[in-house]
């Protein structure tokens, strides 16, 4: 794990915070899309687009500008409830890979789950100083800086990708000690499942009346399918307790028409869904109906 000052995280990420400058000081791009557009080019680069910045740094801006567009396109479509149709061209040329927004909405949850973090790991610490210049002067209430409070950003809370704490941050040239951030090893050093909460991991499903499923009947179907591994727990809506090793209903041989799967990793629950907001399985001819888990209170 490395250690960096304000100072020198400002340098680690000169790349990203020269292309920050550009969307919200020369082309006036509202603050929060700004971000959002920073988070979602590092999600991409993680995802697999190496060099995302350095190459968005060598073209004019015209291109920056497209390439921002089709970036707002990317974090859109993760809203909607379809499959997008649509292409996101200059992406797809200057990064070299083969890319829609039907790639981005099948890793719809893997997206959000990355988004999320680096806007709040990376972006809320590597921006402060720019977007104190931009922000307008209501969500800057007048305190003592070394309070540390934190500025308010217009659009957020975001409906999708939640919260953002923007610190105020100074950057002291002389003393190095100062402002410390700890960066762990590795491309970004981060990894969505160290972030992802266990409902992020989780699906839905449901089961039809007089066909009854079993905890070991789920586990055998999709570990046969996605993984030996990928299963971390089956709750069933008649289990008296949380008990991922049951291997039968518990409730007088009542059914259990829904259970909630806990999966190793959003990855996986982008695998099984695969764009589709409801899948369709199948054990023993009983059908097994899949959507994302999302908790209600």
């Amino acid at each position: 794990m490395s250690r960096l000052n304000a100072q020198e995280l400002h340098v680690f990420h000169a790349q990203d915070r020269d292309i920050f400058s550009k969307l919200v000081l020369k082309f006036l791009r509202p603050p929060a899309e700004s971000l959002l557009v920073m988070a979602t080019w590092l999600w991409l680069e993680d995802f697999g687009f190496e060099n995302i910045f350095s190459i968005i740094l060598t073209l004019p801006d015209p291109l920056i500008v497209g390439l921002a567009n089709e970036a707002v396109s990317c974090f859109r479509c993760l809203y909607f409830s379809n499959p997008p149709i649509g292409r996101i061209p200059l992406t797809a040329k200057y990064m070299k890979k083969n890319i829609s927004l039907q790639t981005i909405y099948k890793n719809r949850y893997s997206a959000i789950t990355g988004i999320k973090n680096f806007l709040t790991t990376v972006c809320s610490r590597i921006f402060t100083d720019i977007l104190l210049r931009v922000l307008p002067s209501s969500s800057m209430p007048s305190f003592d800086t070394r309070l540390r409070q934190p500025r308010r950003i217009p659009g957020f809370p975001h409906p999708i990708f939640g919260s953002i704490n923007v610190m105020p941050i100074e950057v002291d040239r002389d003393n190095f000690s100062n402002n410390l951030f700890f960066i762990p090893h590795g491309l970004w050093g981060w990894n969505a499942n160290c972030i992802a909460t266990e409902n992020d991991r989780s699906l839905f499903l449901t089961f039809s009346r007089g066909y009854p499923v079993t905890h070991a009947e789920i586990f055998e179907l999709f570990t046969k399918e996605y993984g030996e591994n990928c299963v971390e727990g089956v709750y069933m809506q008649h289990d008296n307790k949380k008990s991922p090793n049951a291997n039968a209903n518990r409730s007088c041989g009542q059914q259990s028409l829904f259970a909630r799967l806990v999966m190793d990793s959003v990855a996986t629950v982008d695998r099984v869904l695969d764009g589709d907001q409801r899948k369709e399985l199948e054990i023993y001819g009983k059908n097994i109906w899949a959507r994302k888990y999302e908790k209600r209170e």
